[in-house]
């Protein structure tokens, strides 16, 4: 149980403290994992560890008690992206990635879907110092590394991240174009045609009730291609929340969706939804081919 007492020295409670850093905690805790839900996990499970470790207080702590909470919280969403990385079968879900109640937007999504093409080091060396202005000394005992080391972490994901503003392509004709390509290629078993239409990083998630169905996540564009094709082939170009994607609609009402994030003319991310929940929430509009 967590010590509501004042500590030594006066300082505040590590319960106190939480409450006091939790909205910023959990804001970098969204931006690593993407999700609310899993956030809130983390707070919480940073939040029992501490407990467990004892209130001890250093004098960086006292000058910003924030520092040593926000580690806690890096160190387990490091601790869970390790976790996902190497599982894959708890795929992440940029639909359901907004607040409760609320999808993300189209930039959000864009954004985290960047972040997702990243190391779980290069995202949280990243996102702590350019997101939330952690200093690279504070961010290197968090990854194992230097500071210089840290350093270059962070300017490996920027210069990978670099132009998510622009997320998704602005010109929907162009974007359009561009998946009636890939449903083109697809149709006619085109594996190279494909494969120029796919970015380098490009990225292939699938939410659980698609995986449960089948679909199979991945990343880079040749094993992108090999799990796109055959679920393209059969299915309809569509605006899906304003965005060109393409839908599986048997009996006219959807029941696969493909979410395409489009940049410079290829495709950067596509996710393969299922889920009736997920579904329900989108706005899909078929469009004659």
């Amino acid at each position: 149980m967590v010590d509501h007492a004042v500590n030594r020295g006066g300082h505040a409670s590590l319960a106190d403290r939480f409450e006091e850093h939790r909205p910023r905690l959990r804001a970098v805790a969204y931006k690593l994992l993407g999700s609310f839900g899993k956030a809130d996990d983390a707070v919480r499970e940073a939040e029992q560890r501490l407990s467990r470790t004892g209130p001890e207080h250093s004098d960086e702590d006292i000058v910003d008690p924030g520092r040593r909470l926000i580690a806690a919280v890096a160190r387990v969403c490091l601790d869970m992206l390790r976790s996902r990385e190497s599982r894959r079968e708890d795929p992440w879900d940029p639909w359901g990635a907004g607040e409760p109640g609320r999808s993300a937007d189209p930039e959000e999504r864009a954004l985290l879907a960047f972040l997702d093409t990243l190391t779980p080091s290069e995202r949280l060396a990243f996102v702590l110092h350019d997101m939330f202005e952690v200093p690279f000394e504070a961010i290197a005992p968090i990854v194992e590394r230097t500071p210089a080391a840290a350093r270059q972490l962070a300017a490996r994901a920027r210069r990978r991240v670099q132009g998510t503003e622009e997320m998704p392509e602005p010109d929907l004709g162009r974007q359009r174009e561009v998946v009636a390509a890939v449903l083109d290629a697809s149709r006619r078993d085109d594996a190279d045609a494909l494969l120029a239409l796919l970015g380098p990083d490009v990225v292939l998630r699938a939410d659980a009730e698609a995986i449960r169905n089948g679909a199979t996540t991945a990343h880079g564009a040749q094993r992108v291609a090999e799990g796109l094709a055959d679920r393209a082939r059969s299915a309809r170009i569509a605006l899906v929340d304003g965005a060109a994607g393409l839908v599986w609609a048997p009996t006219g009402t959807p029941r696969s969706v493909l979410a395409f994030t489009v940049l410079d003319a290829h495709v950067t991310a596509v996710d393969i939804l299922m889920d009736p929940g997920h579904l329900h929430r989108l706005a899909v509009e078929l469009l004659p081919e």
